[in-house]
């Protein structure tokens, strides 16, 4: 029964993995503070997505624009070759099959087109990763949030410029807006599609 969900969750996809914001020249003033914490992050937002790949589960890269409307994803990635935030970037390269759904403020759903992509594919669960833990995550969240996705928001794959401000945004998020913050080794992928799965099916029936 379980590989049937799986099976299903290839064609309908009932989990995306958002990453948010990590194309990032990080040349802001207190970009040396979030930078601390940058590296480990990346290390297990890499593990997760090699695992959500194994498992059928789309990565959607929402990142800001950061004023250049006229920007695509290359011209993005151009602009941080030679910045602070090469390594991370370097660390967490979009691929080919990935999606790219670029924002203009710090919610991944306000003014982009991420709700629609989100309905084409299906999905009901959403796991949430990037920076900063306390800005754009926690925005993105709470749309999610009143948007009624499940959330998984993994405590080890967000960063902001004081783990204090990280740890009370994870709070936030797993207090107000019902999301499971386990670490990112902990996510079981398997039984977080089975029951998105289970529940797209449950609507369908229902509706």
């Amino acid at each position: 029964m379980g590989n049937d969900f799986i099976e299903r969750a290839d064609k309908g996809t009932s989990v995306a993995l958002l990453i948010i914001d990590v194309i990032n020249k990080l040349d802001f003033p207190e970009a040396d503070l979030l930078k601390r914490y940058t590296q480990p992050m990346a290390e297990n937002i890499a593990s997760l997505k090699k695992r959500a790949k194994e498992h059928h589960i789309p990565v959607i890269y929402v990142n800001d624009n950061y004023g250049m409307w006229r920007s695509d994803l290359n011209q993005l990635i151009e602009k941080t070759k030679e910045s602070p935030g090469k390594d991370l970037v370097e660390a967490l390269m979009p691929q080919e099959d990935d999606y790219f759904v670029v924002k203009p403020k710090h919610s991944g759903f306000f003014s982009t087109p991420l709700a629609s992509l989100l309905k084409y594919l299906e999905v009901n669960t959403l796991i949430l990763t990037g920076v900063a833990g306390n800005i754009c995550v926690l925005f993105t969240a709470n749309d999610a949030y009143m948007r009624d996705y499940n959330i998984y928001v993994p405590s080890d794959c967000s960063a902001s410029n004081e783990q204090e401000d990280n740890e009370y945004a994870l709070r936030l998020m797993e207090n107000i807006m019902e999301a499971n913050t386990e670490e990112e080794s902990k996510l079981d992928l398997v039984e977080i599609i089975n029951n998105a799965v289970k529940e797209r099916v449950k609507t369908a029936y229902e509706g």
